[in-house]
């Protein structure tokens, strides 16, 4: 496989894992599993995983953690996991995994929504980027309206024999009320806007703390101690808590190993790689996969109204992303005049110093391309 194919492999791979979490959890969620439980032992299996990946790593050059950031951090776990996926997977039981996936893709325009609010992000009206960061919105909005308030025609499943079945008699499939659905699907967002407040948290604990691994190992064992009080709470029977080796047990160990471990790690690789935008760009496939799979294995009817709102919701993703290309680029433009026009300055003022700038251009030009074409080598050979 060529180099410059593995981060398109690798977005792709990232998609189908999480398509996967959504359909493999729902059919759990089917099959009688608490939410509160399994979002416990989920956490509980991401920290078995990356503990021991962050004690060997960097031991030496670790700083050493303040009890300011560990309040943090313990707040962003709140915030974040034990309050937001909490409340997600709740409303993935009386929703469905297509209304989870689409969800998703309302995030880039929620976290925008929320930056807007705390003054940390600007908007400029009068541009093309701003407009299109409002539109976003605005679409994202319409797709979330359109889901949970438009139903429409339903579309049958692709395969009408579950793969999820239980070896039990198949229960008459459970119709959940229109007010039911509306709300539940409102509190996804809720829930998304949770994560987004985590995201923009984020950007302030690394400031303090900057190991990223550290940060993340820390507000995953925090949350597993916080989602063990909330399941403790929701569900007293510790007969339900037993793991069976069935459907829910396969659900704890896919999304605490390929979700939490190899995301984690493809994911980091990714945007290393290629930058957010290339990896957020990507997001939508998770959808079309998902309506795809929830069908097919979980006899999902999927309706008009999902997908269409989903649509929407895929326009304000790549809306946004536009108008953050857009706005990226003229702030670079900006930039340039501004570095010219003091150059120009220092050149008027000192003739001589201008033929000195320009050896040491062509020099560093000169040393940028052959680190690149070494880094380039580099790449090609892994």
């Amino acid at each position: 496989m060529k180099a410059s194919m593995k981060p398109y492999c690798v977005a792709i791979i990232i998609q189908l894992i999480y398509t996967g979490m959504f359909v493999i959890s729902k059919a759990a969620f089917n099959h009688g599993m608490n939410t509160y439980v399994f979002i416990f032992y989920r956490q509980a299996v991401g920290s078995l995983i990356l503990l021991p990946t962050a004690l060997l790593q960097r031991k030496n050059a670790r700083p050493a953690m303040s009890l300011g950031v560990l309040v943090k951090l313990f707040f962003c776990a709140l915030i974040g996991i034990t309050v937001g996926v909490n409340l997600y997977h709740v409303s993935l039981k009386f929703t469905t995994a297509t209304v989870a996936s689409a969800a998703d893709s309302s995030l880039p325009a929620v976290t925008f929504f929320l930056a807007v609010l705390l003054r940390m992000e600007r908007v400029k009206l009068r541009s093309s980027s701003g407009i299109a960061k409002v539109a976003g919105v605005a679409l994202c909005l319409a797709g979330v309206f359109t889901i949970a308030l438009y139903t429409g025609p339903s579309v049958s499943p692709i395969n009408h024999h579950r793969a999820f079945a239980s070896q039990d008699p198949a229960p008459k499939p459970v119709v959940v009320p229109r007010g039911v659905w509306i709300k539940w699907t409102l509190l996804m967002v809720v829930a998304n806007m949770c994560w987004s407040l985590w995201i923009i948290c984020q950007a302030a604990v690394q400031k303090d703390y900057p190991d990223k691994m550290v940060v993340t190992v820390t507000q995953c064992l925090l949350s597993t101690a916080q989602s063990f009080v909330v399941a403790v709470v929701a569900e007293r029977d510790f007969s339900k808590w037993k793991l069976r080796f069935d459907i829910s047990l396969l659900a704890v160990l896919y999304s605490g190993v390929m979700v939490t471990g190899v995301s984690y790690y493809l994911q980091t690789w990714c945007l290393e790689m290629r930058g957010p935008m290339f990896f957020a760009t990507w997001t939508p496939l998770c959808f079309v996969f998902t309506i795809f799979c929830s069908s097919f294995f979980l006899g999902e009817i999927v309706h008009l109204g999902s997908i269409l709102g989903g649509i929407l919701l895929v326009a304000s993703l790549y809306t946004m992303l536009w108008g953050k290309s857009k706005e990226d680029k003229t702030d670079d433009a900006t930039d340039d005049i501004e570095k010219c026009g003091e150059d120009n300055k220092s050149a008027e003022s000192c003739p001589g110093e201008q033929q000195r700038q320009r050896t040491t251009a062509t020099a560093a030009e000169v040393k940028e391309s052959t680190l690149i074409g070494s880094a380039d080598l580099r790449v090609q050979e892994h």
